[in-house]
């Protein structure tokens, strides 16, 4: 986290603009005294949180302590793709600016055999081209590397019912869509340095679905908003939700080990999470 500080604090002193870098860290326990140091840099505040608020919620937080009228939501372990990378944002703020998303890419070092399954995930369904991100402006946005108005964001924060991982993403651009909110596309990557193994990765999909039906229930979310639901809800339609929680039931194992090999299937991660959504539905409770 720190490197990514000082190279935003590098970047933003070359332009000569009035800014702040606000981190606030989710519980963590990983690079305390190197992040603590952060508050030494003029500009910069680094806060740790007892507790977990989640990662919609930590946002919430830091864009009511934020002073100015546009935030910039980054990821931790991200990094600019360019030494300019604050340039071309802050050349897109006019008076009609509202959101503007920049892109997102992944090293092209493939990682070891122990994490590959995140880093072949983000590199073939999270970095789009810029020409496909306009064709559909809502859908392949992702909420960091996102610079949005601070009044847009107060007055459609992400939902408080979600301190687990996933789908806070959805509900706020849902919000976003409804009400016709203008999202710019720009060429202008982080680069996701993202390390996590394999394991890891399948177990915050776990949870995930878990948060996915958590909205549902709540009606944040309808089944034709994300491609999970709307399967599952196709399949309940033809009475094979039971039967497809069978099949996950048996071939789970067999799933993660393909998972977590040297070539793991992205349609078999697809699968993974539609028998999760189905075991977790006609269970009634979360897999294990």
């Amino acid at each position: 986290m720190y490197p990514l500080v000082t190279e935003l604090k590098k970047q933003a002193n070359s332009l000569s603009i009035p800014y702040e870098i606000l981190i606030q860290d989710d519980a963590s326990t990983l690079f305390l005294k190197e992040n603590e140091s952060i508050n030494s840099l003029e500009n910069c505040v680094y806060a740790l949180n007892p507790e977990n608020l989640g990662r919609g919620n930590n946002i919430n937080a830091l864009n009511s302590k934020a002073k100015f009228g546009y935030v910039l939501i980054l990821e931790a372990d991200a990094f600019p793709e360019n030494d300019n990378y604050l340039e071309p944002f802050i050349k897109s703020i006019s008076d009609k600016t509202q959101l503007v998303f920049g892109g997102v890419g992944y090293p092209e070092t493939k990682p070891n055999s122990e994490q590959l399954l995140r880093w072949k995930y983000g590199k073939e369904r999270e970095s789009i081209t810029i020409e496909a991100r306009l064709k559909n402006p809502y859908h392949f946005v992702f909420t960091w590397n996102l610079l949005v108005k601070k009044e847009i964001l107060s007055q459609n924060p992400f939902p408080v019912s979600v301190k687990e991982y996933g789908y806070e993403d959805v509900v706020f651009i849902k919000k976003l869509k409804t009400q016709n909110v203008n999202i710019q596309h720009i060429e202008n990557r982080l680069i996701h340095f993202n390390n996590e193994e394999s394991i890891v990765f399948i177990q915050k999909t776990e949870k995930a679905v878990r948060t996915l039906k958590q909205l549902l229930e709540n009606k944040e979310l309808t089944y034709e908003d994300t491609r999970l639901s709307k399967t599952y809800s196709q399949l309940r339609h033809l009475g094979l939700e039971k039967g497809i929680a069978f099949l996950f039931r048996k071939l789970s194992k067999r799933m993660l080990s393909n998972l977590t090999s040297h070539n793991p299937s992205l349609i078999v991660l697809d699968l993974y999470k539609l028998g999760s959504f189905c075991s977790l539905d006609t269970q009634k409770q979360p897999t294990k």
